[in-house]
Parts: structure tokens; sequence; C-alpha cells
């Protein structure tokens, strides 16, 4: 369990306030268990690299975890990595998308070559976690090393009478869970209506979902060799990390509608009791209008816009300026927009106030956390920042102690240490420069002490011939590398 940051005992704050997609609402946040929190993320089909659609909902996640611990909450976070048993179409038909990745590499077609697979992409998820300052998960649980919970949780259900055999597995009746799609308001006749023709024509009903898929590959049960669905294998890794009752589970919008309406049918009818307190989606990220896929093939990864020269946090900023449930348009236009305003915020705290936090100003830090605590509304907290670089009632010790505060929510790396900070920005601390240029800025600044405006004027210049730009500031001078 992770608890990062540690507020003083008698600090209190403003109430923290989150949407539930289950009661469509805005409600106070109030855990199953004294202050600790148990958190679930469906995460990634780890076939092929995360696009930076993707990553907008660890983002999402990583800043409610960081609220949650600044609120003083110990968060016990479970994130998922599905490695087999993924179709193509939450509907149970299409090719399961780690078969698509073992043919598109030219692996032989086994569990072991998919567990290499898996291996290949999940190490290149967790690099792109850790390039956007993401907080790693209490435990990442793999599908994989749980089929016998899954199994288990699948007899659990059929001895209960929840689900029925067909000759190519095992499904979950709907209709014997009458509360099936209350989670986004689900009509279950316009599904049945809306239901693709001659699909399984097997099923109780259109709406039924696979609890286990017969197949030549995969694990022995009682229903023959196969694998478990992509539905059942969130619930059991949920149970065996967190437990039968949870507090948060997030994920993105389209997760809504079947994945996570399956998941609540199979819980709350295996143990009879809730089985997530509140349920958060993140909203879609676009390009040119459309939706970021890989079915698309118009899917950007992280390393695209690290080869162009953006850093993780220039993205995770331009992310966190539009709230987690709008959908937002990407464009190199916007994201460079973001990386100037980072830049300038970095500039203050590396350059211009190095080495001058101040006290903590509490009311200030109370309205900060009012931001946040409203639905997580990293907007409003952004554009308090940019107030807060302004006032000038504050001292340039006092903002940077704030401006501190608000990146243990936002995670865009104002808290790196000055080397890495300098570095981020293109430049060099004042101990690294070379012995000659050392002595240039040395002698530059007797010359400013002594109003020795031509000579000053004349070392600023021999600086810029070796490479150097020279800015003068209250703590002294700043270099540059150009």
């Amino acid at each position: 369990m992770f608890n990062l940051f540690k507020r003083p005992p008698a600090l209190t704050f403003p109430p923290l306030q989150l949407f539930n997609t289950e009661t469509r609402s805005i409600e106070t946040f109030i855990p199953l268990r004294d202050n600790h929190v148990s958190l679930y993320s469906c995460g990634p089909t780890v076939y092929d690299y995360a696009h930076i659609g993707n990553l907008r909902a660890y983002v999402f996640v990583d800043t409610l975890k960081r609220t949650l611990l600044y609120n003083g909450y110990v968060v016990n976070h479970t994130l998922n990595f599905t490695d087999f048993g993924q179709l193509s179409s939450d509907e149970d038909f299409g090719e399961d998308k780690m078969m698509k990745g073992l043919k598109r590499e030219g692996y032989d077609i086994s569990l072991d070559a998919m567990r290499s697979l898996g291996d290949t992409y999940i190490a290149a998820f967790k690099t792109d976690l850790e390039t956007l300052n993401i907080i790693p998960a209490t435990q990442y649980a793999r599908a994989s090393d749980y089929v016998r919970e899954q199994i288990n949780l699948i007899e659990t259900l059929a001895e209960k009478g929840y689900s029925y055999e067909t000759s190519d597995g095992v499904y979950f009746d709907i209709q014997k869970y009458p509360n099936y799609g209350r989670l986004g308001n689900i009509d279950l006749e316009s599904l049945k209506a809306g239901a693709r023709v001659n699909i399984n024509l097997e099923k109780h009903h259109p709406a039924d979902f696979a609890l286990w898929k017969k197949a030549e590959l995969g694990w022995d049960s009682q229903w023959g060799k196969g694998f478990p669905g992509w539905h059942i294998e969130c619930s059991a890794m949920a149970f065996a990390t967190l437990g039968k009752q949870i507090d948060i589970h997030t994920g993105g919008v389209d997760h809504i509608a079947i994945h996570h309406n399956a998941e609540i049918a199979q819980c709350e009818c295996a143990t009879g009791k809730p089985f997530a307190k509140y349920w958060m989606h993140n909203e879609h990220l676009h390009i040119n209008d459309e939706k970021i896929s890989k079915s698309l093939d118009n899917g950007l990864i992280l390393p695209d816009l690290l080869e162009r020269g953006y850093t993780g946090d220039d993205y995770r900023y331009w992310l966190l300026q539009t709230h987690y449930r709008t959908r937002v348009s990407f464009s190199f236009e916007a994201l460079d927009a973001a990386k100037q305003a980072l830049r300038r915020l970095k500039q203050l705290m590396f350059v211009e106030w190095q080495g001058e936090r101040g006290k903590l100003n509490l009311d200030k830090q109370a309205e900060m956390v009012a931001l946040i605590n409203d639905d997580l509304n990293t907007p409003r907290l952004i554009a308090f920042m940019q107030d807060i670089t302004h006032n000038e009632a504050l001292t340039k010790g006092e903002r940077k102690a704030l401006l501190l505060e608000c990146d243990e929510l936002l995670g865009i790396g104002l808290s790196d240490d000055a080397e890495e900070g300098l570095a981020a920005l293109g430049q060099i601390a004042f101990t690294d420069l070379p012995t000659s240029i050392q002595t240039m800025v040395d002698n530059r600044q007797a010359a400013r002490v002594a109003q020795n405006w031509e000579e000053s004027d004349r070392l600023r210049d021999a600086l810029m011939l070796a490479g150097y730009a020279v800015k003068d500031s209250s703590s002294g001078p700043q270099v540059t590398k150009i």
C-alpha cells in the first residue's frame, strides 16, 4: 500500500468530491474502511505499444491516486495486464488480440510465446508510466497468473445457476441478474434490438457474455481446454488482490456499457454484495475528430512524442489542461503551447527562484486542495498555478512552496532536483561550467559590481561566441548552453 505524502494531522481539507458513473452524480468520497482506499484500474492488453490515447487513462488514475494520498489516504492499487483472452470486440467475437500480436511478430502460436510477447509490451508500458511520472501500482496483476482464480469464480457462478454451457463456451445469463446494465443506464431491449444477426444463436440473450471460451490453445477446465473470458479476468484479479468489495474502479468510458457491467454482474452474483462503491471513467482522446485507436492506425505512441523533442512532462501537462471527463482533441500545436507554458514554470522553479523555497501559505494551500478535491479539477488547478506565479502579495519563496505542493498533485516535474530541472531546460548548473567559461562568468560579474558596463558587455558577447547565454537575476548569473 502506498502513502507518499504526509500531511500534518491537525490540517483539514475541504471534502473530496468525485463523480460516480453509477449514480451519475458528484458524491463526497467516503471509503469503506477508515482512511484506506482499495483502487482497481483496468490496464492494457499487452499485444502492442500503448498509444497516447490509452495513456490518458493512467494519467487520470495517477491524478486520482495523488489526490487521495494528498488527502491522507493509504492507497492499495491494482492495475492489471491482459495477456490473453481479449477478443477484438467486447461482444465475444473477432480475433484474440494476443493472437494477433503473435502473428504480427512471427511468434509460434503457444502459451509460452504469448507470455513472451506480453513481457515485451509490459516492459514498454512500464517505461511509459515512468516517463509520465506515474506512481507505480501497489501490485500489477497479470491475467495469466490468475487463471486458477478465474476458473474458481466461474465455478461459483455455475453452482449458483448464473451460467450455461454452449458448444463454444460458458456464458453468463444476464436475465438472471435484473440489475444488469445499471452502469450507464444500459437498456437490455435496445441491446437485443441492436444485436448482430447470426452471432451465436445458442446464447439465451444477445448480451450474454463469455465466462469461458473453448479453444485448442489454453488451459484445462471442467468445460474442456480453453481460456477465461476477458470480463472474468478483472473480477478475479480484483478479488484476489483487493478483496470482494472495493472502493474505486476506474477505466475508460468505452468500458462502461459491457466490460464494467459484466464485472458488476459477475462479482455481485458470486458474493451477494455490492462490488465497487465508486466507478470513475475518463473520456477519449481524439485526433482529427476520430478516436485514437490501433484499429484505425492513427495511434501515436509516447516514444513518437519523445523523438519530436517533447517530454513526458509536456504531454502530461497538456492532458491535465482538460478535465478527465471531457473529450479532448490532440494536435501538435496544442502540445507546443503546453510545452512552452510548462517551460516557463520550470524556468521560475529552477532558475529565477532557485533555492528560494519559503513558508507554505496555508490559506492558499486550502484553496489549492479545494480545486483538486472538486472531482480532480486539474484545469482550474493549473489556472491557480499561473495566478500564483504573478501574485506579488506572496514572496518568491512562498510562491515556489505553493507550486511544489501543486506538483505533488499534478506530477509535472516541478519537484525534480535542480540538476534534472536545469537539464530539462537545456541549462547547465553554475558549478558544472567548463573552467574557461566559469572564469568569464566570474569576471563579468566582477565587472558588473564595478559598474564597468563596457567590460560586462564584452564578456557577455564572448560567452555568446563560446555557445553560452547569460541572464542576470537576483540570485546571480544564470547560464544557458545555446
